[in-house]
C-alpha cells in the first residue's frame, strides 16, 4: 500500500491543517516514540526547526507525543536540517526530527525524521510509523503546548563540526550570503566569517513569515545583483532549512548542483578521493553534466528525485559524492544528507586552493536547454493509462533521438505532475514540454 502521509521528504502540508493539525502532529510523535521503543532504541530524540512561526507549537506537540510513548526529547531551536542529521548521529540521539517545509512559503511546514545513524528513515519504516499514526489518532488529545526551551549549545556543536572540516581557509574571499530568512540566518554568516571570508549577509532577519519570500535558493536575483554590485568573488543562497545551496560566480553566472558536482568530482578525482570514479545524481541532472563527467573519466548513476534516494545509492556503491541539480549535494565523508553550508565551504575551498574563479572551475560544462512544467492534477495515474501523454512523449523522443530526454513524474509532496524536457534545440524543448503538459491537463488536470 502506498504511503499517505510521508512523501519524498517527510510529512508536509499547511500548518494547522491535516496532516499538520495539532492532533495529527501529536500522533506522529506518539507513533514515532512507540516505534523507537519497539526497536529497542529509547533514550532522547532531538527536535529542531527552521524559522516558520508554526515551528514552536509543532515542536511542542511532537515532544508531548514522544513523552507519552516514554521518549524524552531535547530541543535545538532554530537549526538546519543537516545540523539535525549530524547531531542525531554524533550525539547518539535515538532519532532526529526536523520541522521544516524546505523551500515552501511560511504557511507550510513539515516533519522530517532521521534514524540514530543520521540517515533519513527508509520507506518501509515510514510506512510502519504511518500505520501506527492512523491507529492511535482517534484517541489522541493534543497537549496545547506552544513552545519548548531550546538548548543553545546544540547548533554551536554543529557549527564547530563544519569549521573542523576546513582544510584551506577562505582568507581573501569576499562573499555575499542569502540566508533566505531561514535556518541559516544566524549560522551561515558566523561560519563563513570564522572560515576567513569577508561576508555580507542578506535576508538574514527572519520574522516567522518571510522565510523563502522572494529570496533564498529559489530566488537568486537579488543575490546575483549584490554579488555584481559589490564586486564579490561569489555568493551563495540557501533554502529555508539550508540543506541546499545555489551559488553565484563573481561574473553573475548561476552555479547549481550540477555545476557543484562537476567542480567537486574533478577535485576529488585528482586527490584520489572519488571512490569508483562515480557520481550519483538524479533523473533531473542535466545531460551536460553526464557528458562533462564522462570526458573526465567519471561515471554518473541516476536515481529518482530525492536526496534520500541519492544517499541510498551512494551507500550501495560506496560513492563519496552525489546530489541533485536543485542544490542538494552530499559529501559522504562529512554528512548523511545534503548540506548547503558544507557544499559552499567545499566549493570555495577548491576555488581558493586552485586560484580559480567559479567560472573557470565549471569550464567544459555545456548545459542543455531544459524546461520543467508543473501541471496541477486531480489524481495520479500511470503513463500506460494515458495514451495521449504517451503519444506526445513518443513524438518528443523520436524528434530528439539520443540527443535529448523526457521525464514525467508526480511530485512526492504536492498534487503536481512534473514534465521535464531536455535537448539541444530550445524551440523544440519548449514545444514538446508544452505538448506533453497539455496532454496531461486533458487527461487528469
Amino acid at each position: 500500500m502506498a504511503k499517505q502521509l510521508f512523501g519524498t521528504d517527510g510529512i508536509r502540508g499547511v500548518a494547522g491543517e491535516s496532516p499538520l493539525d495539532r492532533r495529527t502532529v501529536h500522533a506522529v510523535g506518539l507513533a514515532l516514540g512507540k516505534d523507537l521503543m519497539t526497536r529497542g532504541t529509547p533514550g532522547e530524540a532531538l527536535i529542531g526547526m527552521d524559522t516558520r512561526e508554526s515551528g514552536p507549537w509543532i515542536a511542542a506537540e511532537l515532544a508531548a507525543g514522544l513523552a507519552a510513548a516514554g521518549i524524552r526529547s531535547r530541543f535545538a531551536g532554530v537549526v538546519t536540517t543537516p545540523g539535525v542529521a549530524y547531531l542525531t548521529r554524533s550525539d547518539e540521539f535515538s532519532a532526529g526530527i526536523m520541522i521544516s517545509a524546505s523551500h515552501n512559503p511560511f504557511q507550510d511546514n513539515g516533519i522530517k525524521v532521521f534514524a540514530t545513524s543520521g540517515f533519513k528513515l527508509p520507506d518501509a519504516e515510514e510506512h510502519l510509523i504511518e500505520e501506527e499514526i492512523f491507529r492511535v489518532l482517534p484517541g489522541v488529545q493534543p497537549s496545547g503546548a506552544e513552545s519548548l526551551e531550546a538548548d543553545p549549545g546544540l547548533d554551536r556543536e554543529y557549527l564547530e563540526h563544519l569549521l573542523a572540516s576546513i582544510r584551506t581557509p577562505l582568507d581573501g574571499m569576499t562573499l555575499v550570503l542569502d540566508c533566505g530568512n531561514g535556518a541559516a540566518s544566524h549560522l551561515a554568516p558566523d561560519l563563513f566569517r570564522r572560515a576567513g571570508a569577508s561576508v555580507h549577509a542578506i535576508n538574514a532577519t527572519p520574522d516567522g513569515r518571510n522565510i523563502n519570500l522572494n529570496c533564498g535558493a529559489l530566488h537568486v536575483e537579488r543575490l546575483r545583483a549584490e554579488v555584481l554590485a559589490r564586486g564579490a568573488d561569489a555568493g551563495v543562497a540557501f533554502d529555508g532549512d539550508a540543506d541546499r545551496a545555489i551559488l553565484v560566480a563573481g561574473s553573475g553566472k548561476i552555479v547549481d548542483g550540477d555545476h557543484v558536482m562537476l567542480i567537486a568530482a574533478r577535485q576529488m578525482k585528482a586527490d584520489g578521493h572519488l571512490e569508483g570514479s562515480t557520481v550519483v545524481a538524479t533523473v533531473m541532472s542535466n545531460l551536460g553534466l553526464e557528458r562533462a563527467l564522462a570526458a573526465e573519466g567519471i561515471g554518473m548513476v541516476r536515481t529518482p528525485v530525492g536526496d534520500k534516494y541519492v544517499l541510498e545509492e551512494m551507500e550501495r556503491r560506496g560513492a563519496r559524492l552525489g546530489g541533485e541539480q536543485s542544490g542538494h549535494v552530499i559529501f559522504r565523508e562529512y554528512a548523511t544528507t545534503g548540506d548547503g553550508m558544507l557544499t559552499a565551504l567545499r566549493v570555495f575551498e577548491i576555488a581558493v586552493a586552485s586560484g580559480k574563479t567559479l567560472d573557470e572551475l565549471t569550464d567544459g560544462l555545456e548545459i542543455y536547454p531544459q524546461r520543467l512544467v508543473n501541471v496541477r492534477v486531480k489524481e495520479r495515474r500511470s503513463l500506460e493509462e494515458m495514451p495521449h501523454v504517451n503519444a506526445a512523449i513518443a513524438a518528443c523522443n523520436s524528434a530528439f533521438d539520443s540527443r535529448g530526454r523526457v521525464l514525467v513524474r508526480f511530485s512526492g509532496t504536492e498534487p503536481l505532475a512534473r514534465v521535464m524536457v531536455e535537448g539541444p534545440d530550445l524551440p523544440l524543448v519548449e514545444e514538446f514540454s508544452r505538448r506533453i503538459a497539455d496532454a496531461i491537463r486533458a487527461e487528469i488536470g
